[in-house]
């Protein structure tokens, strides 16, 4: 548990890690862009060029030929129309002390089941209180429900939300089934295999919270306006979303009425990956799974949506639920690492000047020289690799040595004021953690912004980083020791074994041996050494993963204890 105390790691987010997010999500938002349909498709276009796209339509006038666009509406006697044929049902309703606004989550709202009839009354009620009766929809993309709608509707409000008129999931008999007659499936879902068909309806402005649902989703409107604003599910980490385990999952924890961006910094760029989508009365929106919405409603109006299972989760066998959860858990942690390595520009310097430093510093030897009457010097047994001389070094790779050898020299330096010496024996003494020094475990460890050692090594071509470092392997090989186990980082871990692994592509067999084993011979323990590399690699990994679950699963890890985001 001290270890665990002492090498906690903070969530970072970074101004250029959020940037490559923000810019990451726009780039796919062009490719998913509403599509605008005045016609209706047949179901092998609908399943081929739409539904595969995974991506928002609007299919203008789909279901104006439905008896319900006549027969529901308010302003035509449509709400007598239902006392008359549902008004003894007993629907659930939500009852909410937070409207206009309806939050998904059980403490935000109640059920109370109620006839058809009372939710009736007070929607004539609402038409007596506006005036002639008559129900107007606001078209304009501006809509927004203001501070005086909130308080007009300062009380209690009931919404029915999601009532069902056929429930094929849970086969249950709805008291709304009559309604059925009243609508017409859309012929490109005849073929699908539906999960429910549900109508909603508000007596008065309405807006949902911001969410997704599990289901692909045709949301058509009867009667009244709705304004449903869209962002693709890769917009996750802006949206913070409620904890994986709680009730309201699905739901981000947001206010957009009035952002905390203290709170949830990254949710100010939300409005700017949003799509907009105008519903009027016979419109239907494709609302595809994973896509947040959040829909504003005018008064009375009435809805009706179908939900049907995705072919992407009906395909997945339950058995493979595992596997499918480590790959795309892999997934979203190799992308967060990318968004955590931005590409750094070259650093700016003058070679020739750093070169004639270090011509000096290998001849006065006032840094690795102290190190080698410090620990003793080093036989470089086994040293197969051709001899690099610094004046044979092109100027970044002299650039690069004087930069790393400065920067070691003063670590080591401020190490040896704080604590008392040690020899390089008792170098992997000090490693805790599977070999990782506890000192190296900071917030900063993992930004490649706050960390020069990382910086100088990422802005290296491959060739070019094993040259620099066969050149300190010959000329400086008490600094290199001191870079890899005393100066290296998690983030520095991963960005040298990421230029290996480069390095492996651009040279022969024969070539990278002689390499690995000219670098690996001024270790004592070569494979202690190696597992200290790949243990920083995997502090690494493992902050994005810390980072993965805070964005997409809304529960943060330190290292000691869970919990909620």
């Amino acid at each position: 548990m001290e270890m665990d105390e002492a090498i906690r790691i903070q969530q970072f987010d970074s101004s250029e890690v959020q940037n490559n997010r923000r810019n990451q999500v726009k780039e796919m938002d062009e490719a998913l862009r509403i599509q605008q349909f005045d016609s209706i498709p047949s179901p092998e276009v609908f399943a081929s060029q739409i539904e595969s796209r995974n991506a928002p339509a609007v299919f203008h006038g789909c279901i104006k030929d439905w008896e319900a666009i006549s027969r529901w509406n308010p302003s035509n006697a449509g709400l007598d129309y239902f006392q008359e044929r549902v008004g003894s049902s007993v629907v659930d309703a939500m009852l909410s002390r937070s409207a206009p606004v309806f939050y998904g989550d059980l403490r935000s709202h109640e059920r109370v089941r109620l006839p058809f009839s009372t939710f009736i009354s007070s929607c004539k009620q609402h038409l007596q209180n506006a005036g002639d009766g008559s129900v107007v929809c606001v078209e304009s993309e501006g809509h927004r429900l203001t501070v005086a709608d909130r308080e007009q509707d300062d009380h209690c409000q009931l919404y029915l939300a999601q009532v069902p008129i056929l429930n094929m999931e849970n086969q249950e008999r709805s008291q709304l089934e009559i309604l059925k007659e009243d609508i017409q499936m859309p012929t490109f879902l005849e073929a699908k295999a539906l999960a429910s068909i549900n109508i909603w309806m508000n007596n008065s402005k309405s807006r949902s919270s911001t969410h997704y649902d599990p289901h692909h989703n045709l949301l058509c409107v009867v009667t009244g306006c709705k304004r449903v604003v869209l962002w693709p599910p890769s917009v996750s980490p802006l949206m913070y979303l409620m904890p994986i385990y709680g009730e309201a999952s699905n739901h981000s924890s947001v206010n957009l009425e009035n952002p905390d961006f203290s709170v949830h910094p990254r949710a100010k760029h939300l409005m700017e990956n949003s799509q907009t989508a105008i519903l009027r009365p016979g419109d239907a929106l494709f609302i595809p799974e994973g896509w947040f919405h959040q829909v504003d409603s005018n008064d009375l109006t009435i809805a009706v949506n179908f939900w049907w299972q995705s072919t992407t989760m009906s395909g997945m066998s339950e058995h493979m639920d595992a596997y499918y959860f480590r790959r795309v858990l892999r997934r979203l942690i190799d992308k967060e690492m990318n968004q955590m390595l931005p590409t750094s520009s070259h650093g700016k310097g003058n070679p020739e000047r750093h070169a004639d430093e270090l011509h000096k510093n290998k001849s006065a030897g006032p840094h690795d020289n102290d190190m080698d009457e410090k620990f003793g010097s080093k036989d470089l047994k086994g040293k197969n690799q051709k001899q690099i001389m610094l004046d044979q070094l092109e100027p970044p790779a002299v650039q690069a040595l004087h930069e790393l050898v400065s920067l070691v020299h003063e670590n080591v330096n401020v190490a040896s004021q704080s604590e008392p010496e040690k020899s390089t024996s008792d170098n992997n003494a000090t490693l805790d953690l599977k070999g990782v020094d506890k000192k190296l475990v900071t917030a900063n460890s993992f930004r490649l912004d706050d960390d020069p050692a990382a910086k100088i090594l990422q802005k290296l071509e491959p060739l070019v980083l094993q040259n620099v470092l066969l050149a300190m392997v010959h000329n400086f090989p008490r600094t290199l020791e001191a870079l890899i186990l005393q100066t290296l980082s998690p983030v520095g871990a991963e960005i040298l074994t990421q230029k290996f692994d480069e390095l492996d592509q651009e040279t022969t067999e024969e070539e990278r041996d002689e390499f690995y084993k000219a670098f690996y011979s001024i270790f004592d323990d070569q494979f202690a050494v190696m597992d200290s590399i790949l243990n920083r690699k995997e502090l690494f990994a493992l902050q994005a993963l810390r980072n993965v679950l805070d964005l997409y699963v809304g529960v943060k890890y330190d290292g000691s204890e869970w919990s909620a985001g």
